[in-house]
């Protein structure tokens, strides 16, 4: 039963609703039918109990003593009273000061401890059925007679118990009409509320596959929070779709001159008979094929960079193990063996909320430029400046003139690595980096000489997660 409830519940939101609606209407019609029973026993006993008490105030009223000896006419009125329950049996006992039985049944006795009750109601059975049975008491003082006459009347329960069952049924079937118009009225509702996501569904449908501009967010508050995460998706997405697409045509581009060149110097070599003219040849290609591939490496190297910067999840990281970590790859000792590299950590943590192999990877293209096209000695360093998580790599070379590195900036600035140098693409991919974390990339010319390329990153302090 559990799983054709799931399965049920699965197949639509309304259906849900639905079945939520009806478990709790079952669950509170269990706690209402209880209690509209204890209800209906309790106005059923309140009810019968004054006809009791009625029947037997009259027939102490109509007690009379004449010559010391208690008379009683029982009066008709006190048994039309019992009238409203034709179909209990109903009994009377009158009893003298000495606890004989004047009339009625013998039956009828008091329980224990009740003997010095003046009114009031006791449960006991009559003739074997459970009855309910009043007490009335009328003192006497006079010559001939001193003492009290107790009346005690009762009746069987069948009345009662049916009353409080006719309370129960009528609070039920008002619970069911009122459930069912409940399950109903929010049928309608869900439908009503769900017609904005058809509209959108709709909408998404009849677009362009390339189309992913927002989507209007004039929608209800509650369905507005799933439209806003949407449209960020979307936004994440065109994103990632541009920078793939700029990466695509930057690749092309980037190859198709260095492919021609090789495919040149190959044909050269094929109708060249001079051997010192093929060996030239030969060593052309290799160094073509070598910065070839160097090329090919980075552009590899801004993918990844590309991808992670938009699906990878921000963890704390320290800026001094990332430089610690690349300057103990040893990648600098196979580029460049002749070049000194020294690192230089700050005493603080440089914590950071980013992705520790997107940041070694712009921090290798960064010493990579250096050792290619700065001057020894290199320095990689990490540290804290100023509120600022710091990480960089200096050398004493002159770096590029300003105007160069104003442009390198604007071309960053729109996104387009065309024509670029290796140089050009190391530093787009630690400029990438960057971006991706809040970051940025300063390429400066130092007061004491020398030249040095930084990312700067808010720092996080410890407290933070």
């Amino acid at each position: 039963m559990p799983e054709f409830f799931r399965r049920f519940a699965a197949t639509s939101l309304t259906a849900r609703v639905a079945l939520g609606i009806s478990l709790l209407l079952i669950i509170g019609g269990t706690f209402v039918s209880l209690a509209a029973f204890a209800y209906g026993r309790e106005a059923a006993r309140s009810a019968y109990d004054r006809l009791l008490l009625g029947a037997a105030n009259n027939i102490a009223a109509a007690i009379e003593i004449r010559d010391g000896v208690p008379e009683i006419e029982l009066p008709v009125s006190a048994f039309e009273l019992m009238a409203f329950a034709p179909d209990d049996r109903i009994g009377y006992r009158l009893i003298g000061p000495d606890s004989s039985t004047l009339t009625g049944y013998d039956e009828i006795a008091l329980p224990r401890g009740r003997r010095e009750l003046e009114d009031g109601f006791f449960d006991s059975s009559f003739f074997g059925e459970p009855a309910r049975f009043a007490v009335v008491s009328r003192r006497f003082a006079e010559r001939t007679l001193n003492g009290t006459i107790r009346v005690v009347v009762g009746q069987t329960l069948l009345a009662r118990d049916a009353m409080a069952y006719d309370i129960t049924t009528k609070a039920l079937y008002v619970l069911a009409a009122s459930g069912l118009a409940m399950v109903l009225l929010a049928a309608v509702v869900v439908r009503s509320v769900l017609k904005p996501l058809e509209k959108i569904a709709g909408g998404l449908s009849a677009r362009d596959p390339h189309d992913l501009t927002p989507i209007d967010t004039s929608v209800p508050k509650e369905t507005a929070v799933m439209i806003s995460a949407l449209n960020g998706f979307m936004a994440r997405l065109d994103r990632q779709m541009k920078s793939m697409r700029h990466l695509i045509s930057d690749t092309a581009h980037q190859l198709r001159t260095p492919v021609a060149a090789l495919r040149a110097q190959a044909d050269l070599f094929a109708g060249e008979a001079d051997p010192a003219r093929r060996d030239k040849i030969v060593e052309r290609i290799e160094t073509r094929s070598a910065s070839l591939g160097r090329l090919l490496d980075q552009m590899l190297s801004q993918a990844l960079v590309i991808h992670r910067g938009e699906s990878a999840r921000r963890a704390r990281v320290d800026l001094r193990d990332v430089a610690l970590d690349v300057f103990e790859d040893g990648d600098h000792e196979v580029l460049s063996p002749e070049t000194d590299v020294f690192l230089e950590l700050g005493e603080e943590p440089a914590i950071v909320l980013a992705d520790e192999p997107s940041l070694k990877e712009a921090l290798k293209n960064l010493l990579g430029n250096a050792l290619k096209y700065g001057r020894s000695p290199v320095r990689i360093g990490a540290g804290l400046r100023g509120g600022q998580a710091e990480i960089w790599v200096k050398d004493a070379g002159e770096g590029p003139e300003p105007g160069t590195i104003a442009e390198i900036g604007g071309r960053f600035n729109r996104g387009q690595f065309a024509r670029q140098s290796s140089a050009g693409l190391g530093l787009a991919i630690a400029h990438s980096v960057a971006d991706s974390f809040g970051g940025k990339l300063g390429l400066e010319k130092l007061p004491e000489g020398g030249f040095r390329a930084v990312l700067i990153f808010e720092a996080v302090t410890e407290g933070v997660s």
